[in-house]
């Protein structure tokens, strides 16, 4: 064989000035569709911190009890998991575009719809609502990234957006309390609530799919396009995403670590206010600072495992690797409870939020590492359902807690600390290699596979669970009792899912197996 000459001086500044001036004609129109996607997730997050704010003056100005102020927060995550559900779908079927319109009109009339409550079971409503607004931007924000971006840039742009939580988590500090104070509790929720209506304003005009942009250079079309095509085949159905055990994993750790950071949200105030002697005019910057740090966080978290992939490792090496060491640095949070110092406590908590949203990044990020395209909607969608349903879970467990020991965190802390170890090790025993599936409708899971056991048995618990939690409430139980129904529910999910899923599978099943 020949060898291939090496290539002259003049050649290489040649290619050199070729490159450069491609470089400089590509654009960046993929950076400003995140720009806008981080504000929406930015709005997202202001709208639904509100009440985890003034939570402590709103259950002095109502009388609610922990148990109550735990039903209201499980309102919310039940109705967004059911949004997730059907957001992921309806997002893949119609698209990002519509998806974010609804979904931001939806959510902001909601959280303004606050302001006309007058009871916990009011705030339930509201709540709800919210919840099944705000379900539709996750799964639209993770599917516009795997239509704009590369794999190799997912990543960064996903702890981009994402970071627009700890910012809309930075501003609600920063503004709710003055508007609470100055105007009262009403306002907070009226203006925070208007903001989504003027992002319409330039979601709509701005954004269209890569092809049909009229702003995208042909060089950034190109390198958006960069990754090989996803097989060709059309949408996935739900009965085949769920036995693949790539789904059940990310379900699984979106499952486990999700309601942590709903716990955060809706308890960090209540906790500072209770163990740190703040009210409702010296909350602000503590909540601030923690935000701060864990907006670091989750674009660092980004950052990372990209750089390890630049750097030449696989994408699960990479992806893991960032995952266990945001793992590892939420574990000190387990101490919380048990701190004097404001400013330690406010470290800790703000060290944990940080690693959580980290790992939030290349978990979301593993979903387009695994899944085609016309699949992340649906597959995100199923483990935000998973995570918020949970959510709900975790919301009647704190509540009862913190009733019946007065007010101690530190069982909610110690959980919050093993939960991301936890989640890692079901992940990586699931998927040992996160790697593209492949052309999806080629193959069919087997009935009696781990896959389609451990899949359809998870969904069957969150469903069951679920059920159990509106029976209670529709018979008027609370806290230990309540927990005793989402239990029971559980596990007779458990058992009807795996049957459902083996007749389903049975039904559907090809030669060619999982």
């Amino acid at each position: 064989m020949s060898e291939v000459a090496p290539p002259s001086a003049a050649a290489s500044s040649a290619t050199g000035a070729v490159v450069a001036a491609v470089s400089s004609r590509m654009g960046y129109v993929r950076w400003s569709i995140c720009a806008l996607l981080f504000f929406a997730t930015t709005i997202n997050y202001v709208d639904r911190q509100v009440i985890g704010i003034l939570s402590k003056d709103l259950q002095t100005a109502f009388r609610w009890s922990e148990i109550d102020y735990g039903n209201i927060v499980a309102a919310f995550n039940a109705a967004y998991a059911l949004g997730l559900l059907l957001a992921g779908r309806l997002i893949d079927r119609f698209g990002t575009k519509i998806g974010y319109t609804v979904a931001l009109t939806v959510w902001s009339f909601a959280a303004m719809s606050h302001a006309l409550a007058r009871s916990a079971f009011g705030f339930g409503v509201a709540r709800a609502t919210l919840g099944l607004g705000e379900a539709g931007n996750f799964p639209a924000a993770i599917k516009t990234v795997a239509e704009w971006f590369p794999k190799k840039e997912r990543a960064l742009a996903t702890g981009i957006f994402n970071a627009g939580s700890n910012v809309g988590a930075i501003v609600a500090p920063l503004t709710v309390p003055w508007i609470a104070l100055h105007y009262g509790w009403q306002w907070a929720f009226i203006l925070t609530g208007a903001i989504g209506l003027l992002w319409l304003a330039f979601w709509i005009p701005l954004y269209s799919h890569p092809e049909a942009h009229r702003r995208l250079t042909k060089p950034e079309l190109d390198h958006i396009q960069s990754d090989p095509a996803d097989a060709a085949g059309a949408k996935t159905p739900w009965v085949r995403l769920i036995p693949h055990r790539q789904t059940s994993a990310f379900a699984i750790g979106k499952y486990l670590t999700d309601p942590i950071w709903w716990f955060y949200l809706y308890w960090i105030p209540n906790f500072l206010r209770q163990n740190h002697g703040l009210d409702l005019s010296t909350i602000g910057l503590p909540l601030i600072a923690i935000y701060v740090v864990a907006d670091v966080g989750s674009i660092g978290g980004g950052w990372l495992s990209s750089t390890f992939i630049k750097r030449g490792w696989t994408i699960n090496r990479a992806r893991k690797t960032a995952m266990l060491i945001c793992a590892l640095a939420v574990t000190p949070i387990m101490f919380a409870s048990n701190v004097k110092s404001l400013w330690l406590a406010v470290g800790l908590v703000g060290l944990a939020a940080a690693a959580h949203q980290g790992f939030s990044a290349n978990i979301f990020t593993t979903v387009s590492d695994m899944f085609p395209r016309r699949a992340v909607g649906s597959v995100v969608g199923i483990g935000g359902m998973a995570g918020a349903f949970n959510g709900a879970t975790m919301a009647v467990i704190v509540g009862y807690i913190l009733e019946v020991t007065h007010g101690n965190y530190k069982i909610p802390f110690i959980i919050a600390g093993l939960a991301y170890l936890i989640a890692l090790l079901i992940i990586h025993l699931l998927v040992p290699r996160i790697e593209p599936i492949g052309d999806m409708e080629s193959v069919a899971a087997k009935p009696f596979s781990i896959g389609t056991i451990v899949g359809f048995g998870f969904v069957g618990s969150v469903f069951g669970s679920f059920a159990g939690w509106a029976v209670g409430l529709l018979s008027r139980v609370s806290g230990s009792s309540l927990l005793k129904y989402m239990a029971i529910g559980a596990l007779i999910g458990v058992g009807t899912g795996i049957i459902s899923g083996m007749v389903i599978t049975s039904s559907t099943s090809k030669p060619q197996s999982v």
